[in-house]
């Protein structure tokens, strides 16, 4: 059985920055990009530069979090799309994510949703259309992409803990009518968050499932994108960060990813 898609979520936060990130990824293996558009409404700070004990230069940079957040304004939608739609070679995932699921959007919901409309207005490959968008607006998204003939991450974001593993399972095979690929990610508060994640993706490898995506933010919650393979799943996402401890936050670099997947002989 071949090995599941990898997809590089881009973490720059200008058009020309996101572009070269991409290149970089398709080089390092990413069979896919995520971009990231609400990223665009971020203003990267300098890292701040000081000394450790011994006199060692140490770049810290501010939490993402604490960064400046543009208006919605700054950000001209149509000629970032045209942009990076031409300079991106791979398949993208196009997303923007509300602030209510870790993103960074500055602007309402129907200024967010406007923008998912006009990336797959553009003829994207995929688009992320989250489960938490009213019944109403997602059916509309979902039928001029169906008509665009644009595949749909069908996703759910819970920033708040982690479900049992059984809820974890029903989520998955209740939502397979919902797009093409069904995407689950939370946050972790311990190890046995993380073993939730893997009793329901092993559970659901057993199963006549629809194709997912099942994966955590903190520690442990690279598991199950490190045990992909053997997990049924269809695609993982990977990041092109190479930080100390970068685990701890449930993240993969891209390269490691597949070192992992040949070192396990995957």
């Amino acid at each position: 059985m071949a090995n599941p898609k990898i997809c590089v979520s881009l973490e720059e936060t200008t058009v020309k920055a996101m572009v070269d990130e991409a290149a970089r990824a398709g080089i390092q293996g990413a069979n896919m990009i995520e971009v990231r558009f609400d990223r665009l409404y971020l203003k990267k700070p300098q890292a701040v530069i000081s000394e450790d004990a011994e006199g060692n230069r140490v770049s810290t940079m501010l939490p993402v979090n604490e960064w400046p957040v543009l208006d919605f304004e700054e950000v001209n939608v149509e000629k970032s799309i045209a942009a990076l739609k031409e300079a991106i070679a791979l398949p993208v995932i196009f997303s923007v994510r509300a602030v209510r699921d870790g993103g960074h959007f500055s602007g309402d919901e129907k200024q967010r949703l406007a923008i998912l409309e006009a990336a797959i207005g553009s003829e994207v490959k995929w688009i992320d259309i989250e489960l938490s968008i009213k019944a109403k607006d997602r059916k509309a998204l979902v039928e001029a992409a169906k008509a665009a003939k644009c595949q749909i991450i069908a996703s759910q974001h819970n920033m708040d803990g982690t479900p049992s593993a059984e809820e974890i399972v029903t989520f998955v095979t209740s939502n397979g009518d919902s797009g093409d690929i069904v995407k689950f990610c939370s946050t972790l508060k311990d190890h046995q968050d993380a073993l939730q994640l893997v009793d329901a993706a092993n559970t659901l490898s057993a199963q006549e499932t629809p194709p997912y995506s099942i994966m955590a933010l903190g520690n442990g919650g690279d598991w199950t994108r490190i045990h992909a393979p053997t997990l049924g799943q269809d695609l993982v996402y990977a990041t092109m960060r190479d930080e100390f401890r970068l685990s701890d936050k449930g993240l993969v670099n891209v390269r490691d990813l597949q070192d992992a997947w040949r070192l396990l002989e995957y």
